[in-house]
C-alpha cells in the first residue's frame, strides 16, 4: 500500500490541488450567494417563497450539494493519502499541525455554511448581508495558513 501511494504521489497531488481549487471557490462563492439572497430580497422587497427565494436556495443548495462537499470529500480524501505517503511530511516541525489545525477549522467553516444554508431555505436567517461579507473572509484567513504552511514550511 505504501509503496502505491509514494509512487502515485505526482497524481495524488495533483487531485488533491484540483479539489482544493473546486472547494474553495465554492467557500469564497456561497457566502456571497447569501449576501445576496439576503439584500437582493429586501431590497426587491420580495418574501420568502418568491421565485426570487426559490432561486437562491436551489442555486445555494446545488452549490453545496453538488461542488462543494463532494470537492471537501475529495480534498480530505487525497489530502489525507499525501499525509500517509512515506517521506512527504515531518511531524517534528510546525508546518503540518498548522496545515492541519487550518484545514480542521476551513471543514467546520464548511458545515457551518451548510447550516446557514437550511436557516435561509426555513427563513430562519438572523445575519444580515454585512455580517455574511464579513464571515466570507475567513476562508481566506485559512487559506493564507495553509498555502504558507505549506510552502514555506515554517
Amino acid at each position: 500500500m505504501l509503496d502505491m501511494l509514494s509512487s502515485s504521489y505526482v497524481w495524488v497531488k495533483s487531485f488533491h490541488v484540483m479539489a482544493v481549487i473546486a472547494w474553495m471557490a465554492g467557500l469564497f462563492y456561497l457566502p456571497r450567494l447569501f449576501v445576496y439572497h439576503v439584500e437582493g430580497l429586501k431590497k426587491a422587497g420580495v418574501e420568502r417563497g418568491s421565485d426570487m427565494d426559490l432561486l437562491f436556495r436551489h442555486q445555494e443548495r446545488l452549490l453545496l450539494n453538488a461542488i462543494m462537499t463532494p470537492a471537501m470529500y475529495a480534498t480530505w480524501i487525497f489530502g489525507l493519502m499525501l499525509v500517509f505517503t512515506p517521506g512527504i511530511i515531518g511531524w517534528t516541525v510546525i508546518w503540518p499541525w498548522a496545515k492541519a489545525a487550518a484545514v480542521i477549522a476551513m471543514t467546520g467553516y464548511h458545515y457551518w455554511l451548510g447550516a446557514q444554508r437550511v436557516a435561509l431555505a426555513e427563513g430562519r436567517n438572523r445575519l444580515t448581508g454585512r455580517q455574511y461579507r464579513m464571515a466570507n473572509e475567513v476562508p481566506t484567513l485559512l487559506m493564507i495558513v495553509i498555502v504558507l504552511a505549506v510552502i514555506v514550511r515554517f
